[in-house]
Parts: structure tokens; sequence; C-alpha cells
């Protein structure tokens, strides 16, 4: 669409923190806090302060990229400018898009757990229960973006306002009830266990990313977004930190792997009460309603872009029931994955995508990166995540094979896609006149 002047910038550092706070503490936390939990026990803190250095390291490069090239195409224009349309990048690109489809999958799961816990008997949920409400956690959201997409924006600040102000009761209620003891050492998890338990959960961090498509809109780009992603990704970090501290205080690890699906509302009840339990089960029903609801928006779009630069085939970049085909392929694709895998395993296939596309743009930003300092902090955020990606899956190959297998099914797909393919088309010049825009 045509624009008759300068776009106006209104969103300043509130906002923009806003954004990736919101985009991080959706259905993440409540997603991972049991696998999380399960696996560092007493070190479940450390393991999201592990997770939240990654993510810092890779803020730093989204934020002077995000200055350097603002645009509401973020990763995807970090990456191509830095490196070039190839068929790496390309790949990258369709990377990131699955990446967003497995974590709608993994909010699925968290969503079925959480609604089914409300259910009378509902915390022993049968399969055929569990996988209706997975399936209704997609498809709801799937018919509001089919209706009014708009619902998606109007609905996100309230959302986030209930979540936040849910997190904060459960940590005043449970703080004072938390036991020192439940964090004695000696309790046989090895430091490499936690980094791994902390790559596991790298996917409760991903959202601060979508500051960086917000950066043609930020007022002072260069003032407003490198605090934005420093203050929502410091703030995340230290609010998921008490949150484990909570959890891991006030559960034993019996207890712990008996709730893992719902752990936030079990430990909330050990302070609280069933008043607790239901506080945080309905409201992680619907933050993890919302988050799917924002991610089918936002990968549907991404889809459509890349689809419209010849990076997937044709038939995406054009508009089925007034929305992009992506929209459909992605819920499809979602619900599959959550009914047919444990929370575990698309946790790990999450974080194995996201830590790989942000050691990408980590390695973008050590590219076209002039200041020494800044291209220091860049090369530590690539070292950081590729060895974080190396560790998550030699540790899931141990402990969750099939897992590692699905996701080497779906990176060898992008990349044979990429080159048999969509490398023919991308040789080609793009035809404009047949791309039909998706309405913002």
């Amino acid at each position: 669409m045509a624009s008759s002047g300068p776009r106006e910038r209104s969103i300043g550092v509130v906002g923009a923190t806003a954004i990736g706070i919101g985009g991080m503490v959706g259905g993440g936390i409540f997603a991972v806090l049991g696998v999380a939990a399960t696996r560092a026990g007493s070190a479940t803190p450390i393991a999201f302060v592990v997770a939240g250095v990654v993510a810092g390291l890779t803020a730093f490069s989204y934020a002077r990229l995000s200055v350097r090239f603002q645009s509401s195409g973020g990763t995807v224009t970090f990456v191509d400018r830095a490196f070039g349309v190839s068929e790496v990048t390309g790949s990258l690109n369709i990377l990131l898009w699955i990446g967003y489809v497995v974590t709608t999958a993994l909010y699925a799961s968290a969503f079925g757990s959480y609604a089914a816990a409300l259910v009378p008997g509902g915390t022993q949920p049968s399969a055929a229960l569990l996988r209706l409400l997975i399936a209704a956690g997609v498809m709801v959201p799937w018919l509001i973006n089919l209706a009014d997409a708009r619902l998606v924006a109007r609905s996100e600040s309230a959302v986030v306002a209930i979540k936040l102000a849910m997190l904060m009761i459960v940590i005043a209620a449970g703080l004072p009830s938390v036991s020192a003891d439940r964090f004695q050492p000696g309790t046989g998890v090895s430091a490499l266990s936690v980094l791994a338990a902390g790559m596991l959960i790298f996917v409760a961090y991903e959202g601060f990313e979508l500051i960086a498509n917000a950066s043609a809109d930020a007022v002072r780009p260069a003032r407003t977004l490198p605090r934005a992603l420093a203050a929502s990704v410091g703030l995340v970090t230290v609010l998921y930190v008490v949150i484990a501290v909570v959890t891991v205080g006030s559960l034993s690890p019996a207890e712990i792997a008996k709730a893992a699906d719902y752990a936030l509302a079990e430990a909330a009840s050990s302070s609280l009460g069933q008043f607790g339990f239901t506080l945080v089960a309905v409201s992680a029903v619907l933050a993890t309603l919302s988050a799917i609801n924002a991610t089918l928006y936002g990968t549907a779009r991404l889809s459509f872009t890349i689809a419209s630069e010849g990076e997937l085939p044709r038939a995406l970049d054009t508009l089925t029931w007034n929305q992009p085909v992506g929209l459909h392929i992605t819920a499809v694709l979602a619900v599959a994955l959550a009914v047919s895998m444990p929370v575990a395993s698309i946790s790990a296939m999450a974080s194995a995508i996201f830590l790989a596309v942000f050691a990408g743009v980590n390695a973008a930003e050590l590219v076209t990166e002039d200041a020494r300092g800044a291209k220091v902090v860049a090369g530590a955020g690539v070292l950081g995540c590729a060895v974080s990606l190396v560790v998550l899956v030699v540790d899931s190959v141990r402990q969750d094979l099939a897992a590692m297998l699905v996701l080497v099914v779906l990176v060898a797909g992008a990349l044979v896609g990429e080159h048999l393919v969509l490398r023919p088309r991308r040789s080609r010049p793009l035809d404009l006149a047949h791309t039909v825009r998706p309405d913002a």
C-alpha cells in the first residue's frame, strides 16, 4: 500500500519495552517452567540466568542492527542485508518460520494442559480430551484471525496486563513460603545439565526480537531501541528467575515431576490454595491463547513476506479467505506437532531453531559492524548461541532422539526446498503485480 507521506513515529522506550516483554512473557513460561524444574532441580534459577545471558548478547545485536536497518522485516531484513539473498539466508528465513510454527505448537500444548487442569479431575486428562483442547487452542485464534485480525492487537495489551499482574501475585504470595533447604547443593545435577536445561527452555526468551519489527515506528530509534531491548530482556530474566525460585522453593522434586505440565499453578496452590491454582490456570489459558493468536498473526505475514521475496513457493504470497495462506498452514502444522509430541520435545525443537536463527543474527551484526567493541559482543553472541545449540542438540540426542530426528527433517526440508524449488524462482524477476498484500 502506498503511503501519502512520511511514516509517523509513535513508539517510545516504554512502548517498545512493552512489546518485548509481551512477546516473551506469553505462553513460554507456562509451558517450559516444569520442563526446566524437572531437568535442573534446585539449579532451575541458574538455568534461566544462563538462557538470559545468551538472550542478552543477542538483544545487543538486534539493537545495533535495528538502528542500522530500520524496517518491519526485522530478522529477515538483517540477514538479507548482511549476507545478501542466497540459499543460506533463504534457508535461515524459512527456518525462522518453522520456529514460529513449533512455538505455536508449544503454546498450544501449554493451553491444553492448563485448560484441562480446570476441568474436575483434569490434572490427569485423557489423551482424547487433551488433544481436543490443544486443537481448540489453535483453532479459536485461527478463527479470530479470519474474522478480524485487528482483534489481535486490541486484545494483547489487556492480556499482557493480566498475566503480569497474576505473576506478581504468585511471587508476592509465594516468596515468604520458599524453603531455603530446597536449594542446598549436592542434588546430583551437573553444570552441563544446568546449561542443557537453560537451553532447553531458551524459547521462553523468544519474543524480544519483535521490538526490531517496530523499529520504523520508534521515536529517536538510536536511543529507544537499545534501551527497550536491554530493559525487556533484563526485566524478564529477573522475573523468570524469581518465578523459578518460588516454584522450586515451594515444591518437592516429586511434586514438580507430577505437575510438570502445570507447575506454576501447582506452585501457586502451595501458598494460595485452590484459589491460587485456579488463578494461575485461568491466566495461563488466557496468556497462551493470546500468544497463539499473536503468533499466528505475525507468522502469517512473515511467511507472506518470505514468499514475496521468492524464498517460499508462489502459492504462499496469495490470500485465502482474505488472509495469507501461511496462516492456515501454520495452524495445521502446529496442531499436528502439539498433539503428537510432548512439551519437552517441542521446547527442545523450538529452542534449537531460535538458537540457530539468533546465531545468524549475531553473525549479521558481526559482519556489518564497524565499532571494535560491538564486534566483540556480537562475536560472543555467535559463540554463545553456537555452543548452546551444540549442548542442547547433544543432550537432546541422548534424552529425546525423536525430537532431534523431527528437527533434522524440518531443517533438511528447508535446505532441500530452497535449493531445488526456490532457487530457480529467485533467479527470475519477481512478479510484483501478482503479489496481493494482506491488510496490516
